[in-house]
This record gives C-alpha cells, sequence and structure tokens, in this order.
C-alpha cells in the first residue's frame, strides 16, 4: 500500500478527479433519492439564438483538458529524469551569473525565474523561444552556452536528449489528434450506427447518405469510441513524425490521458439520459425519463447506469495504467502501456455489451462492438507476448 501510496502522491490532477468523483457522486445520489437528472443543458446562448450549450460536451472537453494536463505532466518528469541523468549536477547548480551574458538578458532570464545554468539548458533544450528573448539575443546566449566549460554541443542543438519529452508537444498535437478523433468516431458510427437512431430515420448507414446534413450534425449524437481511437492514433502518428518523436512513447503518455478523458466524458451521458443497460431493481438503477426510454421499454422506468460502470472500470484503468507508468516506466517497453490500456477498455467494453440494450448486432448475432473488443484484446495480447519473447530470445 506504501508504494502505490507514493506513486498517486498529490498532484494537482488528482485534486481534480477526487472532486469532480465528489461532485457528480451528490448528483447521482441526488438522482438515486429523487429521480431527478440535472438538465441536459448548461445554458441558452440567447445571442446566437437560443443555441443550447450542453453539459455533455463541457464534460467531455473538461476530460479532455484533464488528460491532456496529465500527460504534459508525466512528459515533464520523463524529460527532467533525462535532463538529471545527462546533465551532471555541477553544471545543472552552476549560477547562471557564471555565463557573463549581458544585463539585458539576465534581466528576461530573471523574470522567468530562470538562475542556473542547469534551467537555461532545460528550457534551451525543448525550445529555445520558451525563454521570451529576441533573435539576436538567443544567438549570443547560444554562443555562451557553447563556449561554457563541461556543456556538450549536444544540448545547445536543435536535438537535446529531453527535447522528445517537451510538454508543449502536448498542446501542440492534441488539436490534430482531436478534430481526427471526432471524424474517426462520426465515421464509426456513421458504418454502425445504433438502434436508437431509428428515432431520427437512421436504419443503416445508407440513411446517412440519403440525408448529408445528418453526417456532420453531431448534435443528434452518433460517436463511436473505437473509431476515435484511430483517428487520433492518425493525428498521433502524423504529429510525431512531424516533429521527430518515439511514436509509441507518446502513445503511452496519451492513453494515460485518453483514459482519464473517457472516466469525465462517460458522465455525460447520465446528464442526456443514455447509454443505459437493460432493466433492473438494484438500488444504484438509474431512473429514464419516458421520452428517452428505448422502444419496448415505455414502460420500464429503470435501468442499470451503464455509463456509470463505464466510468468506474475507466478510472480503475487509469489508476492501473499511470501506477505502471509512473513506477515502472523505465523497465515496460515503449507501447505496452498503451496495448494495456487497449486490452482493459476492451474487456470492459466486452462485459458492458452484455447489459447494453442499445448495440447494433453483427457476425453471429454478437454487437459489432463485442467483436471489435474481442479482437483488439486479443491482438493486443499476442503482440506484448511475441515481443516479449522476441526480446528475451536477443538477450
Amino acid at each position: 500500500m506504501r508504494k502505490i501510496y507514493t506513486v498517486l502522491r498529490a498532484e494537482p490532477y488528482w485534486a481534480v478527479i477526487i472532486l469532480f468523483w465528489l461532485m457528480m457522486g451528490g448528483l447521482y445520489l441526488n438522482h438515486l433519492f429523487t429521480g431527478a437528472t440535472p438538465n441536459r443543458v448548461a445554458v441558452n446562448l440567447t445571442f446566437l439564438g437560443d443555441f443550447p450549450v450542453y453539459w455533455y460536451g463541457i464534460i467531455i472537453m473538461a476530460g479532455v483538458t484533464l488528460g491532456a494536463y496529465t500527460a504534459t505532466q508525466l512528459a515533464r518528469e520523463r524529460a527532467l529524469r533525462i535532463w538529471q541523468e545527462t546533465v551532471p549536477a555541477s553544471v545543472r547548480q552552476r549560477p547562471l551569473t557564471t555565463l557573463a551574458l549581458p544585463p539585458e538578458i539576465q534581466t528576461v532570464l530573471s523574470k522567468n525565474r530562470i538562475t542556473t545554468l542547469g534551467e537555461l539548458l532545460l528550457l534551451w533544450g525543448f525550445n529555445p523561444e520558451l525563454l521570451g528573448l529576441k533573435r539576436i539575443q538567443l544567438k549570443t546566449v547560444r554562443e555562451k552556452l557553447n563556449a561554457a566549460a563541461n556543456v556538450d554541443p549536444l544540448w545547445v542543438g536543435e536535438d537535446a536528449p529531453w527535447r522528445i519529452w517537451n510538454p508543449d508537444y502536448v498542446w501542440g498535437g492534441i488539436g490534430v489528434c482531436l478534430v481526427l478523433g471526432v471524424i474517426g468516431a462520426r465515421l464509426y458510427h456513421v458504418l454502425t450506427p445504433s438502434p436508437s437512431m431509428a428515432a431520427l430515420g437512421i436504419n443503416s448507414p445508407l440513411d446517412y447518405f440519403r440525408n448529408p446534413w445528418q453526417l456532420i450534425n453531431l448534435r443528434n449524437g452518433g460517436l463511436g469510441i473505437y473509431g476515435g481511437i484511430i483517428g487520433g492514433a492518425v493525428g498521433l502518428i502524423w504529429y510525431t513524425w512531424r516533429h521527430r518523436l518515439p511514436l509509441l512513447g507518446w502513445a503511452d503518455l496519451a492513453a494515460v490521458g485518453l483514459v482519464l478523458g473517457q472516466m469525465m466524458g462517460r458522465w455525460g451521458n447520465f446528464f442526456n439520459q443514455e447509454l443505459y443497460g437493460r432493466p433492473t431493481t438494484l438500488p444504484w438503477a438509474v431512473t429514464i425519463d419516458p421520452a428517452n426510454r428505448l422502444p419496448g421499454y415505455s414502460e420500464v422506468a429503470q435501468f442499470h447506469p451503464a455509463f456509470l460502470y463505464e466510468s468506474i472500470w475507466s478510472l480503475l484503468t487509469f489508476i492501473g495504467v499511470y501506477t505502471l507508468i509512473r513506477r515502472y516506466g523505465e523497465r515496460l517497453l515503449p507501447g505496452e502501456i498503451t496495448a494495456l490500456y487497449l486490452i482493459a477498455y476492451a474487456v470492459g467494453r466486452t462485459l458492458l455489451e452484455l447489459i447494453r440494450l442499445d448495440s447494433r448486432t453483427g457476425v453471429g448475432g454478437l454487437p459489432i462492438a463485442t467483436l471489435v473488443s474481442l479482437l483488439i484484446a486479443v491482438g493486443m495480447a499476442a503482440w506484448l507476448f511475441l515481443r516479449r519473447q522476441q526480446i528475451g530470445r536477443d538477450e
């Protein structure tokens, strides 16, 4: 327990996670006692012609932001580890004044709280522009660093060893991954529309193409997580290639952030009264208003809260992969965290499909999501096993 506590030390994102569960838990307890669900509309933008902003979107964006922030902190830890292993303490702790920089440059660096040679090298390795200096001033700093004793020219070049874990890459790449993720998620849904879309006249993929507006009408629902993962992965591949970053290493950080975002995002389904399971009389059953019940269940009020199950499963998965990456990150091979996340999600999704009502069936009467999940779980498990076997033979 002490080891786990050490890994789960009080980082800022843990405070947000705890606060989020306290808030959502309070809302759900109130729902259990009263049967009331919070209004799905957070605010109505009257200046845009009564344009409603839904809690669903707000919660998803909050999850994306928290997941991205968590990834930046993990990336920073990796960068600091490499920086400390590469730059000797005698160099890191050397006062910045030993460089004899011009007063105007020294003033700017002091305002940015850069007081040692090590701090300067760290940010320089990330991106010299982070220092807030003019181009001519950056040239002066470069010359001073190259002339400094015991400073390796590699640390001052464009490829300092810790550059690849610059936390700013998270914010630089998240836009690309989000756009492609949404496109992928939408395409997945369009190709496998859920039965509940029949209420909107969507019974097959062809119905979307007969009414092209529905292809992009995200406000009527229709996003598939597996399509989102594929689209986001394409964005990550492109971004890491463009910036010469280790793909599998960054995929591991992205997986930790993604599962955290999923944990939060699923609560948007609570506000929308969707993603519920079969009827149940369990004490924690969710009450669904008649207008949001699936055909054939108009006389049933209480159902399994599938969204809650998935959120809890995502929280447990997050704790698992987070503990692994923080405590055993150096022992694991790049990409193994990603594979373990995919296996965990696939297993959880397979179990969830046993109680879900709104799933399109595929081969053999199994839900399409179950078939995809089984393929992913088996494929990732085989990849992990064969990869470890190969390394064992090479050793």
